[in-house]
């Protein structure tokens, strides 16, 4: 194009702006859930050519911003992984085989809450709470119930957890071990992000620093033992569903990723030794194409970083792999059946953005854990959305869209003025202490509830389009009373038929590695294996590291 008629476009671009500014619209002004202001109009001027193809590329190379595999869902299709988990470990073995019956083909391990927090079944502080948000597990016992007749060699598991992530996996390990399978056989990923704990989820339960040190023992394990498994999922999703925008979200989530690079690195690892099996997990809010750019966004960006900032040659290490989940803090109770048509958008903006796995939620979670009805339409979502919309057939079909180029580009040019106030503050560890994490984040969640209240934002059913008598009322699942009495009473039988010596003897070994700042991972494996608790292998690691309470922000 000549110069001359670049001016001339340039010019007819911005004179037609001008002549739309004065069309009246419904809203005052339009934007997006991280604030940014929304044109009426995209065009070749709001996406410079001349710099799109190097940030664009091809799918499959470097900055992998249209997927980080060449040809994506035409030559493989997303994980289908729903999140499940519920009461005892027979009931969620049962509910796995139901899953993998009807099409599922990666299975996600939900925990309770006593499980998640470190503590056992028994313990006073379980109390009402076992089995009711996730499976109870305890020991390497439970573990067996819940994987038996799942060959683990042929299936992909996901674990959510992460302050116990280790002992979790070491327990995954052993169960493997027993079905025949070999370490180097096992396929999956474990969340094991505690950073994102201290910033959002708040499910620690020990101090930063040893915490970190933790979860670069699993990096380390995972590089020299577990070639296929993800040893730490990096999450933006629990960030997001404490309130944070989309870009947040994004600045966060990478930076907390960084942060993990760096502790490996500094441990002794080569970067391409680990990098490679680092995977991500972001929320699918309901902006439908922000969302888009956030995810194109978020590859370039850990591409660039990745080679630019840490070194790393190996191209695997550049690439960034990640999980989706479906939002769930937009499913509502009123109206709920709105919620399987939310799912449905945010499971296409998260394919449409190159997904490598997908957890669609169930229309009824915002009451309770699924049923299995509600879990099998959203598990159908996944599949009509795979095989009957056409989304799949190109690689980024949105690829080149003025909109979503430009909007990419911003994402990218604020996650780097985010990166730069991380550093000022110290770094990821030093902005937890401060704080800083949680301001933003609250900060945010404010100014997204009051735009709610005022009506600037639309909920459907909520503060809009209100039924004054809900007729859409649904049956929810209920975790039977029982169901702790039992498993109660099976863990008290298992510890007291153990080899008493043999725990102690694998207890201590754990706390000298402990103490020694030992690779703790292989004396955790040796302590389950004669079913040392998770309990009891928290309980010793507090006595050793202590415990953190976060600072109080106004």
């Amino acid at each position: 194009m000549l110069e001359t008629d670049t001016i001339k476009g340039r010019e007819k671009d911005l004179a037609w702006k001008r002549e739309m500014a004065g069309c009246k619209e419904i809203k005052k002004r339009h934007a997006n859930l991280s604030g940014m202001d929304i044109e009426p109009l995209y065009t070749m001027y709001d996406a410079p050519q001349e710099e799109a193809q190097e940030k664009l590329g091809f799918p499959g190379e470097f900055p992998f911003t249209r997927g980080v595999h060449r040809n994506m869902y035409r030559g493989r299709m997303w994980t289908m992984r729903q999140f499940s988990g519920f009461a005892d470990p027979e009931e969620t073995n049962r509910r796995y085989h139901y899953l993998l019956k009807h099409g599922q083909t990666g299975l996600s391990v939900a925990f309770d809450m006593p499980t998640l927090m470190g503590i056992d079944s028994d313990d006073p502080l379980s109390l009402g709470e076992v089995g009711k948000c996730g499976v109870a597990v305890d020991s390497l016992e439970d573990m067996e119930v819940i994987f038996r007749g799942i060959p683990l060699d042929r299936i992909s598991t996901s674990m959510t957890i992460n302050g116990n992530a280790a002992i979790l996996l070491a327990m995954y390990i052993a169960v493997a071990e027993k079905q025949g399978v070999t370490q180097d056989k096992l396929r999956g990923t474990l969340q094991n992000d505690i950073l994102k704990e201290y910033i959002a989820q708040k499910e620690w339960l020990f101090p930063p620093e040893p915490s970190l040190r933790l979860i670069v023992d699993t990096i380390e394990y995972g590089s020299r033992h577990m070639p296929q498994w993800n040893t730490v999922s990096i999450s933006g999703y629990h960030i997001r569903e404490a309130g944070s925008t989309a870009l947040q979200e994004l600045a966060f989530t990478l930076a907390d990723g960084f942060a993990y690079v760096e502790a490996a690195m500094e441990r002794g690892l080569d970067v391409d030794d680990f990098a490679p099996r680092l995977s991500f997990f972001f929320n699918c809010h309901n902006n439908f194409f922000e969302e888009i750019a956030k995810f194109r966004a978020a590859r370039r960006i850990w591409a660039r970083h990745m080679k630019e900032r840490f070194g790393a040659k190996n191209p695997k290490s550049w690439m960034m792999r990640f999980h989706t989940q479906t939002a769930g803090c937009t499913l509502t109770a009123q109206q709920p059946y709105n919620n399987v048509v939310r799912v449905a958008y945010q499971a296409l903006a998260a394919v449409m953005g190159g997904t490598q796995s997908l957890h669609t939620n169930s229309m009824d979670e915002t009451l309770a854990l699924p049923t299995e009805e509600a879990v099998k339409i959203s598990l159908r979502t996944q599949q009509v959305l795979a095989h009957e919309t056409g989304v799949t057939d190109t690689v980024d079909p949105l690829g080149g869209s003025y909109y979503v180029e430009a909007l990419t580009d911003r994402m990218e040019e604020e996650c780097e003025k985010y990166f730069q106030r991380i550093e000022r503050e110290g770094g990821v560890v030093e902005g937890i202490k401060s704080g800083f994490f949680v301001r933003e984040i609250s900060r945010a969640a404010y100014d997204y509830q009051k735009k709610i209240d005022e009506k600037e934002a639309i909920i459907v059913g909520v503060n809009d389009y209100v039924e004054e008598e809900d007729q859409s009322a649904i049956s929810t699942l209920k975790i039977d009373e029982e169901v702790e009495r039992k498993v109660v009473e099976k863990l008290k039988k298992l510890k007291a038929g153990r080899d008493a010596g043999a725990v102690e003897e694998k207890l201590n070994a754990v706390r000298q590695a402990a103490l020694a700042g030992d690779n703790l991972m292989y004396s955790m494996l040796d302590a389950v294996k004669v079913y040392v608790t998770q309990g009891e292998i928290v309980k010793l690691l507090k006595d050793v590291y202590g415990t953190y309470r976060e600072p109080l922000i106004f």
